[in-house]
């Protein structure tokens, strides 16, 4: 089948920077308010829906689908004085809806139910923050997918809600006061009060008392510091003492406390002390009397946990308690006179605890290789609750009582996937630089390495995330099709610590490009599959390694997916809050960090004349993270250039953002047509 694509206009749009002449073709296309860049949407739109529409199986493949992501979601209970509160979606259930059950076998309770607010599912819950004895609720709601969020109250006893709202709490931070009388919290300027180019900057940190308007708030933290910097607010159980964490970037943060007994129970901006600031590390703390518990990269790129009394809080006091070790340290809890610890070992997770000195007491045995996540417990409590996944098991929730050492599973997601059916495989191999890179590959069992497999590579490799098993719902379709699905753990990651991360960003990030493009090779001549047979996907930061690999190795994939994508990487930062990425990308406007900015923009490296593999890019209206404009500019410009015949198409949403709050009726839309792509690149009926 081919279409020709809509026709767009050639701007002759060129600058020099630093030098060097950069030439921009479709820059009017940044402009998405105008009539012109709406209407060539429309025009990509609709060439698109020809397409995908039409294509054979692909209502079967939507009924799959259906089946596939109908099975549930369900999140690990916070535990608050007794009180359970955890997120959960059921069937068709668009959005997860938010509960609070007394006890582990308590009768549960609608809390916030999203889906009660937007018959097509598109306002979403964002965030939520209990009261310490779990009374009152803080949640903040967001519509389309946009981020925005606005902070409601509720009283979780009476289900009565409170008057005070408060726009602009999007990525909140929110510490709430014993006597229930207010709470810290973090929010974004009003729309007016800084330049528009900025209001997804100046973050501050506030106080609110229940009652008040929330223009009035006092400003605790923020003014006149960074628009970059972002931050963290905790009380200490006994209100004693304000923890304040400041980021910068995703490889360096501050800590600051406060001793509010001494300030009257009031913070005062000038009153903040200090704990390890200016360090090019990360911290994460908890204050639990005058101790301050630290989990830290500081000289231990793979972590370690600390102790620091806050009566001495100089850096020749601190106290180390779990010192590094050759697993990544995630996450450690107080709870109790135990230390409970989550490990990350070649990208699958350990459990151990510890006593409150450090001494090693026993690893918590898991089901298999997966994922440990929502971790949590009170810190004079005796249990926590966790939540497990891996490839073929759901989401399970369990119990640890750390008196008996009983775990217990607590809660599942009912799935039909039968596990017997599949194998995964964590196999090594070489990159460009001879550095080994670990990757899972996901099957049904007795493949066979004959190059005839169809394989389905993604990767993210950015910003410290790790790529670690998880339950595999959409991707169930392509597995029981006999594909393979393949995840290599790059660097820029954090799978393997900061020295990992620090591989993969600024002046480095080419490293993560080849390690992806040594998997694909690898893959190819271990005889998994071949170049035909080779299909390529990734989101976000994982949007730009799909550009990068595309434009670099054209010749090595079937189809690419390029999901709402950084392309522009020469004028990336001037958009949304992309300025938040400089510590993880560079800036253009730096000479040094130019030049390998430009060495790699995919929208800068597509050359005309090119054969490039079929291609779909996708993005949303409202995504407030990575503009749109990637998309659109990156989409003319490939089909402007491109030689074969394989089709560059635009898939771009209206009512959506970043993907995240996205309704499963959405979902259900994108991976279809996804799936619909691939299964047609490759021939499959």
């Amino acid at each position: 089948m081919k279409t020709k694509a809509p026709f767009t206009r050639v701007d002759r749009t060129e600058e020099m920077i630093h030098g060097q002449k950069v030439e921009d073709p479709y820059r009017w296309l940044e402009n998405k308010e105008s009539e012109e860049t709406r209407s060539w949407v429309e025009k990509q739109n609709q060439t698109t829906r020809l397409i995908l529409d039409s294509l054979p199986g692909r209502e079967k493949i939507s009924q799959r689908l259906e089946e596939f992501l109908s099975i549930g979601q369900i999140g690990t209970p916070q535990i608050y004085q007794g009180k359970l509160f955890y997120t959960k979606r059921e069937g068709k259930q668009n959005q997860p809806v938010l509960y609070l059950r007394e006890g582990i076998n308590g009768k549960e309770k609608i809390l916030v139910d999203p889906n009660a607010l937007s018959r097509e599912g598109l306002v979403s819950l964002d965030w939520w923050f209990p009261s310490d004895d779990g009374k009152l609720l803080s949640y903040g709601l967001s519509r389309d997918g946009s981020e925005q969020s606005t902070l409601y109250l509720l009283n979780t006893e009476t289900g009565e809600k409170l008057p005070d709202q408060i726009p602009r709490t999007r990525f909140t931070s929110l510490s709430w006061k014993k006597d229930k009388s207010g709470f810290y919290y973090t929010r974004y300027p009003a729309s007016g009060t800084v330049p528009k180019e900025e209001e997804d900057y100046h973050q501050h940190l506030y106080y609110h008392s229940l009652g008040t308007d929330p223009d009035s708030d006092p400003k605790i933290f923020g003014e006149g510091r960074e628009m970059t910097e972002m931050y963290g607010a905790s009380l200490s159980p006994d209100n004693h003492y304000l923890l304040l964490s400041i980021f910068h970037g995703w490889d360096k943060s501050d800590v600051y406390f406060q001793d509010l007994e001494s300030s009257g129970g009031v913070a005062w901006t000038d009153r903040f002390v200090p704990v390890g600031g200016g360090e090019n590390a990360l911290f994460n703390g908890q204050i639990v009397g005058d101790y301050l518990y630290l989990h830290t990269n500081y000289q231990a790129p793979k972590y370690r946990f600390l102790r620091v009394n806050l009566k001495t809080p100089a850096k020749d006091k601190w106290e180390e308690l779990i010192p590094a070790d050759t697993s990544v340290l995630e996450q450690v809890l107080v709870v109790g006179d135990h230390l409970v610890a989550k490990y990350l070992h070649h990208a699958s997770s350990i459990l151990k605890i510890f006593t409150s000195s450090g001494q090693l007491l026993q690893d918590i045995e898991l089901p298999a290789l997966g994922t440990v996540y929502g971790l949590n417990g009170e810190w004079n409590g005796s249990e926590i609750f966790f939540s497990f996944e891996s490839y073929f098991i759901p989401p399970t929730v369990y119990h640890y009582d750390l008196v008996t050492n009983q775990l217990t599973l607590t809660d599942q997601v009912k799935s039909s996937i039968d596990p017997s059916k599949y194998s995964v495989e964590q196999v090594w191999y070489e990159s460009k630089d001879k550095t080994k890179i670990s990757m899972f590959l996901v099957h049904k069992k007795g493949i066979k390495l004959d190059g005839n497999n169809n394989v389905f590579l993604t990767g993210y490799g950015g910003f410290n995330v790790n790529r670690v098993p998880y339950f595999l719902r959409p991707a169930f379709l392509w597995l029981e099709e006999g594909g393979i699905y393949a995840t290599p753990n790059l660097r820029g990651g954090g799978e393997y610590g900061e020295e990992w991360h620090k591989a993969g960003m600024l002046g480095n990030k080419q490293n993560g490009f080849d390690d992806f493009i040594a998997a694909a090779e690898w893959l190819i001549l271990s005889g998994y599959t071949q170049p035909d047979r080779l299909v390529i996907s990734g989101g976000s930061n994982g949007g730009l390694l799909m550009g990068a690999a595309l434009t670099q190795r054209p010749d090595l994939f079937r189809a690419v997916i390029c999901a709402n994508p950084l392309l522009d990487m020469i004028r990336y930062h001037k958009f949304l809050i992309a300025k938040l990425w400089i510590p993880e990308y560079g800036s253009s406007e730096d000479s040094a960090q130019f030049r390998w900015l430009f060495a790699y923009s995919p929208y800068h490296r597509v050359k005309d004349g090119t054969p490039y593999p079929a291609t779909m890019i996708l993005t949303a209206d409202s995504d407030t993270r990575v503009d749109p404009l990637h998309a659109r500019k990156m989409t003319a410009r490939l089909q402007k250039a491109t030689s074969s015949d394989d089709p560059i198409l635009l898939r771009y949403e209206t009512q959506a953002g970043h993907g995240i709050g996205s309704p499963l009726s959405k979902d259900m839309e994108e991976y279809t047509d996804i799936w619909s792509f691939v299964f047609w690149q490759l021939g499959i009926k």
